[in-house]
């Protein structure tokens, strides 16, 4: 993967990060110096903080071609000594040895090797190194299932490159582009989209540091990226949603995407959002293009190199007749290299016996959401199938059209359903929800009159709040009656 692809050969403002700017230039020179120090461990840590240092880290074990594990800066002492654990790090790239200091006794310990400037001057190096074979996993993204530790998942060099043009292409992305964002640097969206994106891209990052409606309004980028969570709050800040009316593309993803908050952007910011999905071990599957139409609670249609299936319960194909619901399966160019330690392959010095374990049959891989595709091929996700499909009464329920139901009332302002146990239905569909002025009843009866009665929350629990991860997404296994 040729990370720089970018057409300038120099640009004086190619990275800003929470204020601090880097030229394209000053960036290689400094992460080849790191590369330097990095070159032939087997697996390197980088401490990935809203910085450019951490910009830096990334870039050095891209160029080196050793593969880096991003760490949460808000990872407890248990959790950092299970991803440093699990990923077999030689090497830490942070600011100072203080990240190890919390760690459990008998956690392991593997040198910190400091990142930052040197008497205030940026380091340089103009070693060349040639590129790294495309199978070679770049990073190893650490990714929580239903149960069990946080799993390593494998992702290639190549699936990287393959995603980040396909998405170059669906979005109209291009060296003229400044993107803007303020989204952590561990995840897909903010580290392989966000970062790795304008590098391969070759256009300008503006990393806001925080993701605050001020702060996206202030930047006067041409394309940007964000959670729900960040777009309702801009959303319900008129003028920063304003200001962006000059921007090419919104794009959110990381989570549905409620719908009065699609509406909201496409009056106040002058353009609809653009809906994208994806996962960890498949980067971004499915998504809407810069030059085609915005369908509110719908996330597009497969990128270039990719495919999309439902099947139901017993494996069966599930027709795309936009009203049956299966479980998404994909297939692509863009997939993991399966699970460190379960049968994923890192080569030189790594885990595994040289077989992806993709956990797909004939090269699908099963990514755990329940959809719904129509007959042109739009997606709309539905929700997880362990949480977000509701078996009530024999009927097949998915969370999401009941929570954007429920999002169409004027006194809602945030909704979350699931499936609870229920005597003679199984399962009956309840609903946690914050609203004002409205009671549980009023809500039933909203729902009732919009879908089928069967879909009809049996039981609404006003909250004051919902739990939510660092995503934005709502923590559905946390809800509580309130």
């Amino acid at each position: 993967m040729r990370v720089l692809l970018g057409e300038r050969s120099d640009d004086p403002g190619a990275v800003v990060v929470a204020g601090r700017t880097l030229s394209r230039h000053e960036l290689i020179g400094w992460a080849t110096a790191v590369a330097d120090e990095i070159q032939g461990a087997g697996v390197v840590a980088v401490h990935a903080t809203p910085t450019v240092e951490t910009v830096v880290g990334v870039l050095a074990g891209l160029l080196s071609g050793v593969p880096v594990v991003p760490l949460p800066p808000d990872s407890g002492p248990a959790e950092l000594a299970h991803l440093l654990r699990d990923s077999g790090a030689e090497l830490v790239l942070a600011e100072g040895p203080e990240l190890l200091d919390a760690l459990p006794a008998g956690a392991p310990r593997p040198a910190v090797l400091p990142i930052g400037q040197e008497g205030g001057r940026t380091r340089r190096s103009n070693t060349y190194y040639p590129e790294p074979p495309a199978e070679r996993p770049a990073l190893i993204l650490y990714t929580s299932g239903t149960t069990g530790p946080p799993k390593g998942a494998l992702i290639s060099r190549a699936a990287i490159a393959a995603d980040l043009d396909a998405l170059a292409d669906a979005w109209q992305w291009t060296p003229d582009d400044t993107l803007v964002h303020g989204l952590p640097l561990f995840h897909v969206h903010g580290l392989v989209l966000g970062v790795l994106g304008p590098l391969r891209v070759g256009s300008r990052l503006i990393h806001t540091g925080r993701p605050t409606p001020q702060a996206y309004a202030a930047a006067g980028g041409t394309l940007y990226f964000g959670v729900p969570t960040v777009w309702s709050r801009i959303g319900a800040d008129s003028s920063a949603a304003r200001a962006l009316r000059s921007a090419r593309l919104l794009v959110s993803g990381s989570a549905a995407l409620p719908v009065p908050v699609f509406h909201q952007l496409a009056a106040l910011a002058g353009q609809a959002p653009l809906e994208r999905y994806g996962m960890t071990e498949t980067l971004i599957t499915v998504s809407g293009r810069a030059d085609g139409e915005r369908r509110p609670g719908h996330v597009g249609l497969p990128v270039a190199g990719v495919r999309t299936r439902l099947v139901d319960e017993h494996g069966g194909i599930v027709p795309n007749d936009g009203e049956s619901i299966g479980e998404l399966q994909v297939a692509g160019a863009t997939l993991f290299d399966g699970y460190l330690g379960r049968g994923g392959y890192l080569g030189r010095g790594g885990a595994g016996d040289g077989h992806a374990s993709r956990e797909t049959d004939d090269g699908w891989f099963a990514t755990g959401d329940v959809a719904v595709i129509g007959p042109d091929g739009w997606h709309r996700i539905v929700g997880r199938a362990s949480t977000d499909l509701i078996k009530s009464g024999g009927y097949r329920i998915g969370a999401g059209e009941v929570e954007d139901a429920l999002l169409a009332h004027p006194s809602v302002a945030e909704a979350a359903v699931v499936g609870t146990p229920h005597d003679d239905l199984g399962e009956q569909v309840t609903a946690y929800v914050v609203a004002d002025g409205v009671s549980g009843q009023q809500l039933i009866d909203f729902v009732a009159e919009r879908l089928s009665v069967h879909k009809r929350p049996r039981q609404v629990h006003l909250v004051d709040r919902l739990p939510r991860n660092a995503m934005g997404k709502v923590a559905k296994k946390l809800l509580t009656p309130g």
